[in-house]
C-alpha cells in the first residue's frame, strides 16, 4: 500500500466530515488530527492481506463457467410458457404491461 504524504484535519473538520475523512484514509492517506493545531491523534489505513477475488476463487475451484455471449442482455424477458397464470401473477403482468406504454 503506498502511503501518501500526511495531511492534518482540524477536530471540527473530522466531527462535521467524519466519511469523508474515513473515505481518504482508506485509499491510503494518513490523517493527522489536530485541536487547535496541535496534534492529537493520527488516522491511518490498515493493512489489510490481498484476497483473491470472487470469481478467481469460483473458477479456480471449477465452479464457475465462462458465459459464451458475455455482455448479452435480452431485449424483453417472457413469463414462463405454460397454463394460465395465477390472478395475481396475471395482474402483475397486466400492470408491468401497462407501464411500458
Amino acid at each position: 500500500m503506498t502511503v501518501l504524504p500526511e495531511v492534518s484535519v482540524g477536530l471540527r473538520e473530522l466531527r462535521h466530515h467524519t466519511s469523508e475523512v474515513i473515505a481518504r484514509v482508506r485509499r491510503g492517506e494518513t490523517i493527522e488530527v489536530t485541536e487547535h493545531g496541535t496534534p492529537v491523534a493520527r488516522l491511518v489505513p490498515i493493512a489489510r492481506p490481498e484476497r483473491p477475488a470472487i470469481l478467481a476463487r469460483l473458477d479456480a475451484e471449477g465452479r464457475l463457467r465462462a458465459a459464451k455471449n458475455a455482455g448479452y442482455v435480452p431485449d424483453r424477458l417472457h413469463p414462463v410458457a405454460g397454463g394460465d397464470p395465477s390472478p395475481l401473477t396475471g395482474a402483475l403482468l397486466a400492470e408491468r404491461e401497462s407501464e411500458r406504454w
